[in-house]
């Protein structure tokens, strides 16, 4: 019965815990609009000049709301009065310009000795936030690693905001554009800083593979009677791989590209029919880069110490040796930045080292030489072998 009069009993006691519940809700909202407050204003303050004014509306705010920085709605702010309407200039992609500055800055508001990370939880262990500086931005180069894993290190900036200060270290990007274009690449202009030249001057890739696939039609031999004739629809792909260290693998075989790709991880394939080479980038514009690359079959070493031999000497065939001249072009198909190679040049040159005669015969492009297209590799980038 107790439970059934109104106001009384379980219902009575429902109705206290929602009114409870409705004033912490309350007083909840009115602490999160005062350090909103506070925070905007330190905003202005700091935008005006006033340092030490910041400051302590800062702490003020954090004394609130330890959290508030994150609650605030930076896009869209309520009122340009209240502070901060000017401070974060939105982009396309709704992100901050300068969002490095503003997490240094954050990092040295929080504490009077600023760590790289601070640990979410209690741990018992060492946390990674002990080490120096200098062994986190080691570890950093090990993941950039010499394959130049940049897409790894983009990743880890993800982690928090003290990982993504160290991601943009200006020596880190120095040294990928060094291994990239060479030691010429001393200015940074006309970029904003490395990280930017890496992300837009034209260059070739190293964490997958470039693969170009050609068909044709061949006619085939008349039936025993006369009445039909065979055709063959015919099918082969180009490979290339590049490396950092400026080497090139080259690759024709009708094989699918599923059996090819785990043999060409390392530039010492096993392949008999793989060629081996260099390359190099010339950039003619700042959106014009063509590669230019030679290669040639390797030596086999057997064969070479069978035709050493004395009693094999006798009526040899002259020692040839084919070399490959390929040029192409950095061109954009998609929604990725330089992801195609277009074909300018393809010649063979053939030697004669008895005589050191030197053939060249230039192949037609406008005949079954389709452009590459990239297809990333996440199995090649997957160990690190040495840092950057």
């Amino acid at each position: 019965m107790s439970e059934l009069r109104p106001g009384s009993g379980a219902s009575g006691t429902c109705d206290r815990r929602l009114r409870a519940k409705g004033q912490k809700k309350t007083q909840e909202v009115n602490k999160e609009e005062r350090a909103t407050e506070l925070f905007l204003r330190a905003v202005q303050e700091e935008q005006n000049g006033a340092v030490y004014e910041a400051i302590k509306f800062y702490r003020m705010a954090m004394q609130i709301v330890p959290d508030i920085e994150f609650k605030i709605n930076y896009s869209h702010p309520a009122d340009a009065d209240r502070g901060g309407g000017n401070y974060f200039e939105d982009n396309d992609d709704g992100e901050i310009d300068d969002l490095l500055a503003y997490f240094e800055q954050e990092l040295t508001l929080e504490t009077a000795f600023p760590k790289i990370c601070i640990p979410e939880l209690d741990v018992t262990q060492m946390h990674i936030s002990a080490l120096p500086r200098e062994i986190l931005m080691y570890i950093f180069r090990w993941v950039v690693s010499s394959d130049l894993d940049m897409r790894a290190l983009e990743q880890l900036s993800l982690v928090c905001r003290g990982f993504y200060i160290c991601a943009r270290d200006p020596e880190i990007w120095h040294l990928a554009c060094v291994r990239v274009w060479g030691r010429n690449c001393t200015k940074v202009v006309p970029f904003m800083s490395w990280r930017d030249m890496f992300l837009r001057r034209p260059r070739v890739r190293f964490d997958g593979i470039y693969i170009s696939k050609s068909s044709y039609i061949r006619q085939g031999e008349k039936s025993l009677d006369g009445f039909y004739r065979a055709w063959h629809h015919v099918e082969y792909y180009r490979y290339m791989r590049f490396f950092p260290d400026g080497h090139v693998i080259m690759l024709t075989t009708p094989e699918d590209p599923l059996v090819i790709i785990p043999r060409l991880r390392t530039k010492n394939s096993r392949m008999d029919s793989a060629l081996l080479g260099h390359f190099r980038l010339s950039q003619e514009t700042d959106n014009q880069t063509k590669v230019f690359a030679v290669v040639c079959k390797k030596k086999d070493e057997k064969q070479a110490e069978f035709q050493s031999n004395r009693f094999c000497r006798r009526n040899q065939h002259p020692e040839v040796e084919h070399t490959f001249h390929v040029g192409l072009q950095l061109s954009t198909g998609g929604r990725q930045r330089f992801n195609k190679l277009l074909w300018i040049h393809h010649s063979c040159h053939i030697t004669y080292r008895l005589t050191g005669e030197t053939v060249v015969t230039a192949f037609d492009l406008d005949r079954m030489y389709t452009p590459f297209q990239f297809a990333r590799v996440k199995s090649y980038t997957a160990f690190s072998e040495q840092p950057l």
